[in-house]
């Protein structure tokens, strides 16, 4: 995953896309930062799964930016931030739509064993083991204790 980031770094310089190669600065930094976390921590480097997740963090985080800067009337200053998740999106595997996460969150029910709320935990954990950079578990979360509470 990290030459991806390398190769896509190279093609934008020779193609002088400066939003582009900015925003790729910006994951590599972030992916910079993981790794000196995880050798904190005892680890060589980061994983490709969290890598995955570092991305979908960033992504969220410039979706709440992008919000505020509407709000606040800075459209230019949204428009970066757009322009920013669309670079981080293209480097994510593809997301699941509505119906394959809902059939995924019952798969993982089912493997689980989950009969209950006390028992959430266990299916997040499932689905992040399964589908780290594919699924948005912040609605995910709710769609699982919807079909845990019913």
């Amino acid at each position: 995953m990290r030459d991806l980031f390398t190769t896509a770094l190279k093609e934008s310089m020779k193609a002088g896309d400066k939003a582009r190669l900015a925003a790729v600065r910006l994951i590599q930094a972030a992916i910079k930062d993981k790794d000196i976390e995880a050798r904190g921590a005892g680890k060589t480097q980061a994983t490709d799964d969290e890598i995955l997740s570092l991305l979908q963090k960033m992504i969220k985080q410039r979706q709440e930016s992008a919000a505020i800067y509407r709000e606040n009337n800075r459209p230019e200053l949204a428009e970066t931030e757009e322009g920013e998740i669309a670079v981080i999106q293209s480097f994510l595997p593809k997301q699941l739509d509505e119906a394959e996460t809902k059939a995924a969150i019952a798969a993982a029910i089912a493997e689980t064993g989950a009969a209950g709320m006390k028992d959430m935990g266990k299916v997040i954990a499932n689905l992040k083991e399964r589908f780290t950079g594919q699924m948005d578990f912040g609605k995910a979360s709710g769609l699982v204790k919807a079909a845990l509470s019913s």
